[in-house]
């Protein structure tokens, strides 16, 4: 048997299989992948490094169960044990070298997050699985401490939450963000934060004083100010006015913020850029940037799977326009090209947000942060008299 495909938390369930001396596969009858409120992807679909294929199959058993609400899938939380904390790249589209993700996989459930097929290298799926088996770092601050302590250790800005969301909803209990941070004034390492979480709110009393230095900025992610789109894009990201609302709070405090419009989706949300950047300008954000939608590995088939529940009518359109930004095809993955994408709907989306930051005297993103004040901590916790 060469190919079995199977769902495990499905009413029915079928095999799928050439036997080696026919080419006809049996005919079943495959359900669409259904929705859960609360969660961005459809469905739990395999890692590109699983053997096998999961498939959904109705065989003849199901009658009223199909019409009922596919059962509820709580999160969990288990230890990610790694034994450093700070993460390198040498991406030349990226302003910055180095940085941190306290989790990995979001409940926020985004269903474009780029971070998704991360979740396959664990055998769980990019799908349900990144938004409800979570893991995160208990022992991340020691980590950093020991990783800053190091003579090797230069200083450079160090980025919180490039892949999964610090704020997300785990770190109201854990707070394990707010005790990287704490590391990070102790030294007087700079750094910069990006969420789509109001939570940021929560540490304004350490990024604030970093950030009178120069030596703290965050950037909000914001993609949307329709709620129901945010609501089923980014399902436990907080709502649109309660985004403005923390970059307001944050500017009032001296915190530089920084939004990325991130991601625009061609046929979903490309009509409002103008708004959300007058927006947020009135909100007090001294900058603005943004990317278009990235679908590397499986991403491509969850989007998919996303707008034929939410957006049936818009699907044929957004891919589209999605492949035509992407060279007739759904990504590409070439330094440069990844974040803005290429032809005249990618060039028209910048040139709209350049006409608009100009409007409203906003700039683009900037990682000019002040690395002379670090202070290197010493093995045992102390800071060095030295």
């Amino acid at each position: 048997m060469k190919n079995n495909i199977s769902q495990p938390h499905a009413h029915a369930r079928a095999v799928i299989f050439d036997d080696g001396w026919s080419n006809a596969k049996c005919d079943l009858n495959i359900l669409p992948a259904r929705g859960q409120k609360g969660r961005g992807a459809v469905s739990n679909i395999d890692g590109r490094f699983e053997r096998h294929i999961h498939q959904a199959v109705d065989d003849g058993w199901l009658g009223q169960l199909m019409e009922d609400a596919p059962p509820r899938i709580k999160t969990t939380l288990g230890i990610d044990g790694a034994r450093s904390v700070i993460t390198r790249n040498q991406s030349p589209d990226v302003p910055f070298d180095r940085s941190i993700n306290p989790y990995r996989g979001c409940e926020h459930g985004c269903i474009y997050c780029f971070a998704r097929p991360t979740h396959a290298y664990l055998g769980l799926s990019p799908g349900l699985d990144f938004e409800t088996r979570l893991f995160w770092k208990p022992e991340a601050a020691s980590l950093l401490r020991k990783q800053l302590s190091s003579k090797a250790y230069n200083p450079a800005p160090i980025v919180i939450g490039t892949s999964t969301d610090p704020y997300q909803p785990v770190d109201r209990d854990k707070k394990l963000t707010r005790d990287i941070i704490k590391v990070l004034t102790d030294c007087q390492h700079p750094f910069s934060i990006i969420t789509k979480s109001a939570l940021v709110t929560r540490d304004i009393d350490l990024i604030a004083p970093m950030a009178a230095r120069n030596r703290a900025s965050v950037a909000v992610s914001v993609t949307s100010l329709d709620h129901r789109l945010s609501n089923l894009l980014e399902p436990r990201a907080s709502a649109p006015h309660r985004r403005l609302d923390a970059i307001r709070k944050l500017s009032d405090a001296g915190i530089p913020v920084t939004v990325l419009a991130a991601p625009i989706i061609p046929g979903l949300n490309d009509m409002e850029i103008e708004n959300i950047v007058a927006a947020c300008a009135d909100a007090g954000a001294c900058s603005i940037s943004h990317i278009v939608l990235r679908l590397p590995l499986e991403i491509a088939d969850l989007f998919e799977e996303w707008l034929e529940a939410h957006y049936p009518e818009r699907k044929d359109k957004v891919m589209s326009l999605i492949r035509q930004m992407r060279g007739g095809e759904r990504y590409q993955s070439e330094f440069g090209n990844r974040m803005r994408g290429t032809g005249p709907i990618a060039e028209m989306i910048a040139h709209r947000f350049k006409l608009a930051r100009k409007k409203y005297n906003l700039t683009g993103r900037s990682m000019d942060l002040d690395c002379s004040g670090f202070k290197r901590p010493s093995a045992d916790g102390q800071m060095s008299l030295f």
